[in-house]
């Protein structure tokens, strides 16, 4: 537990059918020198063991039902069940590198001003070689402990309970919901710390069409919170023969290049395909796109309907 003069901190997952990961997650938590005061985890109509094994762990259990599922609604409902000061977020498919990862993603609350903090990701030995170039990209080496942009990500992320009072994520966006949250805590004089030693692995170990889904639901949602933002198709194909041969190159310096020939430019491809799909996306997103960007195929909504509603 924490010392009196810590905030407490609750641990928010959401998860659908994670029990292939979830025992690393909780393996990784149990390890860290700062251990949460509460964990929560918000299930969207699991049917393998996710929410047995989170219950082993002491979870709170909240359960959202699958046609009801957003990513802002969920970790909206996750938020409310939480008790702490400090609210955070981890991805069912990811655990910390350290025990120390809690502790620094947390240290930057004690400035009062400072209203989210998130930290670094990589992958493992399963995540594709392009994916791990873009989490490179996105989360180098060097903290920052006053940055001027919104970007962060809840996968890795923690913000001030107080200030998500004042401001709840948007329950209509396919995604980036942490983006248009950060978006407008800058606005409101809050600020926002990267800490490079608060790492954790992020495992996306998916196939062509998932990926494609992923980028398509996110580019629906920067075109939401962005609305002066474009991708053409010209540049779209621009984009992935660049992106494929910095990876090429980067592979082939790593001695990864074979083994990656035809990786790279099938994440890149599923990447820039989805991505133009997405910002060429105009008006309300179906009841069926949605079901196609939250669930794997053969997902029932019907099958796992699920009440609203907390269980310790």
């Amino acid at each position: 537990m924490n010392g009196d003069n810590l905030p407490t901190t609750s641990i928010v997952i959401r998860a659908l059918n994670e029990a292939e990961h979830l025992p690393a997650l909780y393996s990784g938590l149990l390890r860290q020198t700062q251990q949460p005061d509460q964990i929560v985890l918000v299930d969207s109509g699991s049917t393998d063991d996710t929410v047995a094994i989170s219950e082993a762990h002491g979870a709170d259990i909240v359960r959202i039902a699958p046609e009801d599922f957003s990513f802002g609604r969920s970790l909206n409902i996750g938020c409310a069940a939480a008790t702490g000061d400090i609210l955070i977020f981890v991805s069912a498919h990811v655990y910390p590198i350290d025990e120390h990862w809690l502790a620094n993603l947390v240290e930057p609350f004690e400035r009062d001003e400072v209203v989210l903090s998130y930290g670094r990701q990589t992958g493992d030995h399963r995540t594709k070689f392009s994916e791990l170039q873009l989490l490179r990209q996105w989360f180098p080496d060097v903290s920052d402990p006053d940055q001027r942009t919104p970007f962060c990500n809840n996968a890795n992320c923690a913000v001030r309970r107080s200030e998500w009072e004042q401001r709840h994520y948007d329950e209509e966006l396919t995604g980036l919901e942490d983006l248009a949250w950060a978006e407008q805590a800058l606005k409101r004089g809050g600020k926002i710390a990267y800490r490079s030693d608060a790492t954790i692995a992020h495992i996306h170990d998916e196939h062509f069409p998932r990926i494609r889904n992923r980028y398509r639901r996110e580019a629906i949602a920067h075109r939401r919170i962005f609305d002066d933002q474009r991708l053409g198709a010209f540049e779209a194909v621009m984009l992935f023969g660049a992106n494929v041969a910095r990876d090429y190159l980067a592979a082939a310096a790593r001695r990864q290049l074979l083994r990656n020939l035809v990786d790279i430019p099938s994440f890149r491809a599923a990447q820039y395909l989805g991505t133009w799909e997405g910002f060429r996306s105009r008006g309300d997103v179906s009841t069926e796109l949605k079901r196609r960007f939250y669930y794997p195929k053969g997902i029932d909504f019907r099958a796992t309907r699920q009440p609203s509603n907390r269980s310790n």
